[in-house]
């Protein structure tokens, strides 16, 4: 618990953060000792409390009858505190105000506060179907709480990093929270990662931990976990099986022995999430994220989409990606909405599960909405409860929103715009024009500040001159894992150079334009332009290599290598690949490929990378 108070005039406003309980009850009882006799007004300001005990209760009853009811007041209570004041008559007893719903004050609830909240408000409400059945907040809290408690038998504590890597499953979830009972640091994996490539983004994250499950490029689990933990240069040192072969709920009956363990408070504030996104540096980076990060993020995901309780989304974005986990996982929780996770992404599970299920907001990307409305036994009948559907990952064309308007035409479609740096950024509203959705990726989301600069005259932009986009706000990360200074993205001003290029057009509204920087997006997946030419440059006969993004309708783009071979080699594309197969996810490897007897350089003797590209295109049709 932490206590400031500030003095104007006659007023003294007496703000706390944490919790008023019995651990804390002495320390705030201090504080109130050092109120000035006399004052005309005190102000207790609860907005960054998230518990008030019995003992807090007396302590404010005491504080009461110092002041007297007339001279006290406790304002910006949230919803959980407010509940307790109500129920034992407390409100009558203060004069209480309850905190805005305005997005003029943020949630201060950390991961392990949310699931409490849940519990004591609604704990038989279906949070998440799977084609296992139904999970309750009650079976969520269950299932982690004893999975907290293996964890913990394997020496996860306060502090550690512990890695997910697993499809999109409700394991997957109860991990999340397993790791955030125990004050651990949940650190997101791409599923479609190889062991050695799992090996690399744990070095780089010192994860000591790995919860796996189904990954698609894993086919044996047994060599995985040997190819994991037994090799010189691995960092992790344990690995839990979170598959689907391990139903949590088959162990209830271990519950009571473990309810009640892990009751340490974790602050809002912490460190609590790294997820790993790709950038250029050539190598992945930890965006450092908390619950306040990404709680307040979902809150607004959730107002911009209307979301409640009678809603049922059907959520195929990944959860290691902030979308999927922010505006995805989380905005439905807040919502108190059922998320509906499908065993596969095949159309037809989808189209089944949208029409069995009647959902009623979809969060996918444009290559699956295409792939969906291409299924043969696609019928618009068989979404017409789907009022709502977001597109993320990459950006929309403008001919592929025009489909989707005319196969849905009662469906309301939300562009956005985000990184996993910080996310979202911006969305249509639910109510915008087609134009806006077609043209724009919305406008900023309350509470954060978004601005157009000109990198090259170091100075902003006016409304309708492009410039690399800069923002900051309550959901921007902490800062990259490890990371030089130099190679943090964060100014000394407080702005996230973006990379990204676009211009704010006189309604406010955002234009994307193109990107400063190189990095790939397929289909809503980031690929490392420098990570897949180290892989093609390591076969054999293979002398450069240069990666570059080829546009695609389907994709948004494909990757595309520029290939200079050695001397007395011939290219042999199927060979590549076949070599590639083994080296990279199958996101990452190139779809096409173009050989040259030179590549173009500059002055410098650097590669003119500008000039090869265009080349390549031309070569390509593109």
């Amino acid at each position: 618990m932490e206590v400031l108070k500030q003095i104007d005039g006659n007023i003294i406003t007496v703000s706390v953060t944490g919790t008023v309980d019995t651990n804390t009850a002495p320390a705030f009882r201090e504080h109130v000792k050092g109120i000035p006799d006399g004052m005309d007004k005190v102000v207790f300001d609860l907005r960054n409390v998230t518990y008030v005990s019995s003992a807090g209760l007396r302590e404010l009853l005491t504080c009461v009858k110092r002041f007297s009811k007339d001279r006290m007041e406790v304002i910006n209570v949230q919803e959980s505190v407010m509940e307790v004041f109500s129920m034992t008559g407390f409100d009558n007893i203060i004069n209480v105000t309850a905190a805005s719903d305005d997005r003029t004050t943020y949630l201060h609830m950390s991961f392990k506060e949310l699931l409490a909240h849940k519990i004591k408000k609604h704990p038989d409400n279906v949070v998440i179907k799977t084609d296992d059945g139904s999970y309750t907040w009650t079976d969520i809290e269950k299932c982690s709480q004893i999975m907290a408690a293996d964890l913990s038998g394997m020496g996860v504590g306060r502090g550690t990093h512990v890695g997910i890597c697993c499809a999109n499953s409700i394991n997957w979830v109860i991990a999340f929270f397993a790791i955030q009972k125990l004050g651990a640091m949940a650190m997101l994996f791409n599923p479609n990662y190889f062991p050695h490539e799992v090996r690399n983004v744990a070095g780089i994250g010192d994860v000591t931990h790995l919860c796996y499950g189904e990954m698609p490029a894993v086919k044996d689990k047994s060599a995985f976990v040997d190819e994991i933990l037994n090799k010189e240069n691995s960092v992790i040192t344990a690995v839990y099986d979170i598959s689907k072969d391990n139903d949590l709920r088959s162990r209830y009956d271990e519950y009571e022995r473990v309810e009640g363990r892990f009751g340490e408070s974790v602050n809002v504030d912490s460190p609590s999430a790294i997820i790993f996104t790709s950038g250029s540096t050539g190598r992945p980076k930890g965006v450092i994220l908390s619950a306040f990060n990404i709680l307040n993020a979902a809150i607004a995901t959730r107002d911009n989409q209307t979301l409640n309780s009678d809603d049922r989304t059907c959520m195929i974005l990944p959860l290691f990606h902030i979308f999927g986990l922010a505006a995805g996982l989380f905005a439905n929780m807040m919502a108190d909405s059922v998320m509906c996770l499908p065993k596969d992404i095949r159309t037809d599970t989808l189209l089944d599960l949208i029409e069995g299920e009647q959902c009623t907001v979809f969060h996918t990307v444009p290559t699956m909405m295409i792939a969906l409305i291409n299924n043969k036994n696609f019928d618009a009948s068989r979404c017409a409860t789907l009022r709502c559907t977001i597109l993320s990952g990459a950006a929309a064309t403008e001919a592929q929103i025009k489909l989707f308007k005319e196969k849905l035409p009662n469906d309301h479609f939300i562009s956005s715009y985000g990184m996993s740096e910080m996310a979202p950024l911006t969305v249509t509203d639910y109510d915008d024009t087609d134009d806006h959705v077609l043209h724009t990726v919305g406008k900023p989301i309350p509470l954060i500040e978004l601005k157009i600069w000109d990198y090259v005259n170091k100075k902003d932009c006016p409304d309708g001159y492009t410039g690399e986009i800069l923002v900051q706000g309550y959901n921007l990360m902490a800062g990259y894992y490890k990371m030089d200074i130099e190679d943090q993205s964060i100014d000394e001003d407080g702005w996230l150079h973006t990379g990204d290029l676009g211009f704010i057009d006189g309604e406010g509204y955002v234009h994307l334009t193109g990107r400063l920087k190189e990095l790939i997006i397929r289909g809503g997946e980031n690929i490392m332009p420098g990570e897949v030419e180290q892989a093609v440059t390591a076969i054999d006969g293979i002398s450069m290599v240069k990666v570059f993004g080829v546009p695609s309708d389907f994709f948004g783009e494909e990757v595309g290598a520029c290939i200079k071979m050695k001397d007395g080699f011939e290219f042999d594309e199927n060979a590549v690949k076949a070599e590639l197969s083994s080296r990279l996810a199958r996101f990452k490897i190139p779809a096409y490929y173009v050989v040259f007897d030179e590549f173009p350089v500059l002055g410098t003797g650097k590669i003119d990378g500008v000039t090869l590209k265009k080349m390549m295109l031309e070569r390509l049709g593109k």
